[in-house]
């Protein structure tokens, strides 16, 4: 994955940003820079407080940066208007969040099939398109199920197939098995994984846990707004010692 003549998926420059806090301002990243390739599983690791969830939220337009650049697959986030940065999210990222946001009132498949029906795609065609992500997830059973009658893990794996309902160019996760018990949580990294790694994805995942380090093509730690480390997938074994120092 360090071929120069692939061009970046997401290409990041000087990024910075800060919260204000009462009569306090924290700085949550400072001049950030980043390429990331397509199809490369890149991992963000860091402790809590350390930014990972703040570049996430920035690359997925969610939030704007107070300085520095995003390009994703050509798109520059600085050109897009408030509605523009919204179908941008729709369009063209895949989340997935540690506590899963589905919506409760809505089945299985109906979450699933949501994304694209507000992209106005025929219903046939999204839930065609939901009922074989269930069946990958292993879910197609549970299609007519609402959420709080599913497991964590299950209703991860909802939210997983949600992510790629719209078949994104950038899947983000943010600790996607930080809500789950070990057995579960590696169960659902598998899936990620396979999933995004059949479909050619770029994932990103936001994390504190240093044993998702050995999956990864490349992994860069996060410290105070800055990163610190970057490795690829043949040096992430050092990695997992700096991350435990």
């Amino acid at each position: 994955m360090t071929s120069t003549t692939v061009q970046p998926i997401v290409h990041i420059s000087g990024l910075s940003k800060h919260y204000d806090e009462g009569e306090r301002s924290r700085l949550v990243l400072d001049n950030v820079s980043l390429d990331i390739l397509p199809g490369e599983f890149f991992v963000l690791l860091g402790k809590s407080g350390s930014g990972k969830s703040t570049l996430l939220n920035l690359m997925s337009a969610i939030d704007r940066p107070d300085r520095g650049q995003i390009v994703i697959a050509d798109t520059d986030l600085s050109h897009l208007d408030d509605r523009g940065q919204t179908l941008f999210r729709r369009d063209k990222i895949g989340i997935v969040f540690q506590f899963f946001n589905l919506i409760p009132t809505l089945t299985v498949l109906e979450n699933i099939t949501l994304p694209g029906e507000l992209r106005g795609e025929k219903r046939a065609d999204v839930e065609r398109r939901g009922r074989a992500l269930l069946e990958r997830v292993g879910l197609a059973a549970r299609s007519e199920a609402f959420p709080d009658r599913l497991s964590g893990g299950e209703q991860q794996r909802v939210a997983i197939a949600r992510a790629l309902a719209n078949e994104p160019a950038l899947v983000l996760a943010d600790e996607p098995t930080g809500n789950l018990d070990e057995e579960t949580g590696q169960n659902v990294l598998n899936l990620l994984l396979e999933l995004t790694r059949d479909a050619g994805k770029t994932l990103i995942m936001a994390t504190h846990n240093p044993e998702i380090i050995p999956y990864a093509d490349r992994v860069c730690r996060i410290h105070d707004g800055k990163l610190v480390v970057t490795l690829h997938s043949d040096h992430v074994h050092s990695q997992m010692a700096l991350s435990q120092a």
